[in-house]
């Protein structure tokens, strides 16, 4: 490597370092017991995401807990990130789906940003298999897939693309999943549509690559790799036709879905094989 870019790559990682320091003391969570808004008692900090800092809070108006959503205080000043955050509310506010969060409230105080959401109770996808260890069998992976197709096509009807479904943004509650967390999705006009066809259809298969991405987590949740050499999932998984199939569509490894129509049926089939 060059002398110019060894000096670039550490000039890139001095600032990444800065970028990270000043996050750790700028985005501390909110005390709990904190009243925002004057309406909202923070009982617990839930979690932080790219852009947010979520609480569990207490509306002291209805009694009913509420989840809220904060700018992350680090970004408040960026005029990009604030906009991405109000693009976030516009999404929401456009969806009406009992497995979907609806908000109630937006608001700034002391500078910073927050909205009000529905709290929807069930436990965070990624905690369940990473932290829990908890397994799905095929049968189960393919039924909360079938499900998620349903949220997709939902969204996608609506020019709505999700762009970050990972299982960190997932909740689970008895096998159902509820999707979160719409920092990232893009919603595309039916002028935008029209003119750039390409760049709506990257957006849609890209929702899709992340179905394959979790259906693939699912699948190797009762996996054990102790004493494995790592191989490709064709080889480490004893799969149905149906599911392998499936899969190698949705990881656009096979001719990739066109739409969630046809996605739907061949899950259906891959159901349909198991042997219970």
């Amino acid at each position: 490597m060059s002398t110019d870019k060894k000096e670039k790559v550490s000039t890139i990682s001095i600032f990444r370092a800065i970028r990270k320091i000043y996050q750790f003391f700028a985005d501390r969570p909110v005390k709990n017991g904190t009243i925002l808004n004057r309406r909202y008692k923070v009982l617990q900090f839930m979690g932080a995401g790219s852009y947010g800092l979520i609480y569990l809070c207490e509306d002291l108006q209805t009694k009913e807990p509420r989840a809220v959503k904060q700018l992350r205080p680090s970004k408040r000043r960026s005029k990009k990130e604030r906009v991405q955050f109000e693009h976030e509310v516009t999404i929401i506010k456009t969806l009406n789906h009992p497995q979907m969060p609806v908000i109630y409230d937006v608001f700034s105080e002391n500078d910073s940003h927050f909205y009000a959401m529905s709290y929807i109770e069930g436990d965070n996808l990624e905690e369940e298999l990473f932290l829990n260890k908890k397994t799905f069998t095929e049968k189960e992976s393919l039924l909360v897939l079938s499900q998620l197709i349903h949220l997709v096509a939902y969204l996608h009807e609506k020019n709505i693309y999700h762009q970050d479904l990972r299982t960190s943004n997932i909740l689970i509650k008895d096998y159902q999943p509820f999707l979160i967390d719409f920092g990232l999705s893009k919603k595309i006009n039916s002028l935008q549509s029209k003119h750039d066809p390409s760049a709506v259809s990257g957006l849609q298969q890209q929702d899709f690559y992340d179905l394959g991405e979790l259906l693939l987590f699912l699948l190797y949740s009762p996996y054990s790799f102790k004493g494995k050499r790592a191989l490709p999932w064709t080889e480490e998984l004893s799969l149905e036709e149906e599911t392998a199939y499936l899969l190698k569509r949705l990881l656009g490894i096979r001719d990739r879905y066109p739409d969630t129509y046809e996605m739907a049926k061949d899950v259906e089939a891959a159901i349909k094989a198991q042997k219970d």
